[in-house]
């Protein structure tokens, strides 16, 4: 690693815990240590975080299918999981293009995974924040063209931004900056199904520095004001097309705490 690209491994970062639920072997010590407290409390948290990553995967092969969709801008990627948004875009419409973009340097160490594009489409990454949508703009118009239709992709991002991070402008102005015709993806931790679980896991997050901001199905619902919601709405990740599961499995004990919802820009 160079000096440019520091890891901090003295806190938990929310890339590496859900890479650690997901088996990865791209987390460190503090980040296992997070993950081991959370499933001391909810033995199905790991496979809430596969849940949540499944629902990209529907998500990624209703778009790239049925809507057409060819562009994606992929905010707050996280370290490379097989299959990639790209891989599963690409093996529908192989001149997708695709943006990834995440504020963790050890994503940064490993982006190369994410830019094995077909020779037809294009992949590429960028080092930045959700915070910083000018610069993300900027960078992925050297791959997109924003005056085309792009499938803006916030999975299991905006609940790590608190209230002083104003997300629903956030996510106002990056959906003003895409043209007519592009989509809103999104997914959100909700304390509606499961309160106290849900309590808790903010606290271990807040002990480990780590801002975990749950919302209700209301406020998620302001995300997509101004859009048109994709059937059936704003529902738990698993009620979202669930006949486009591609090696899904259940687990009837676990609470998916989590919304997830797709909207079209008129």
């Amino acid at each position: 690693m160079t000096g440019a690209v520091r890891i901090d491994t003295s806190t938990p970062h929310p890339a590496r815990v859900y890479d650690w639920f997901l088996g990865g072997k791209d987390n460190y010590p503090v980040d296992e240590e997070l993950g081991r407290q959370i499933m001391g409390v909810d033995g199905t948290a790991r496979h809430v975080a596969r849940t949540n990553r499944w629902f990209m995967q529907r998500v990624t092969r209703r778009l790239a299918g049925p809507g057409g969709v060819r562009q994606f801008l992929d905010i707050g990627t996280g370290i490379p999981t097989e299959p990639n948004l790209h891989q599963i875009a690409q093996g529908i419409a192989p001149e997708a293009r695709v943006v990834y973009t995440d504020n963790d340097p050890i994503v940064l160490k490993h982006a190369e995974a994410l830019l094995h594009s077909t020779p037809e489409g294009a992949t590429a990454y960028v080092q930045a924040d959700v915070r910083e949508p000018g610069r993300i703009l900027k960078e992925a118009r050297q791959t997109l063209d924003l005056t085309r239709p792009v499938a803006l992709s916030l999975v299991a991002l905006t609940h790590f931004l608190g209230e002083e991070d104003d997300p629903h402008t956030l996510v106002a102005g990056l959906v003003d900056a895409l043209p007519s015709g592009s989509y809103l993806v999104l997914s959100q931790l909700t304390a509606d199904f499961d309160p106290e679980a849900v309590a808790r896991g903010v606290e271990m997050y807040r002990a480990g520095g780590v801002t975990l901001a749950p919302r209700s199905r209301e406020e998620i619902a302001r995300f997509f004001e101004g859009l048109e919601p994709v059937e059936p709405g704003v529902v738990r990740l698993t009620d979202w097309h669930p006949e486009l599961a591609v090696g899904e499995t259940v687990d009837e004990r676990a609470v998916v705490s989590l919304y997830g919802a797709v909207a079209r820009k008129p």
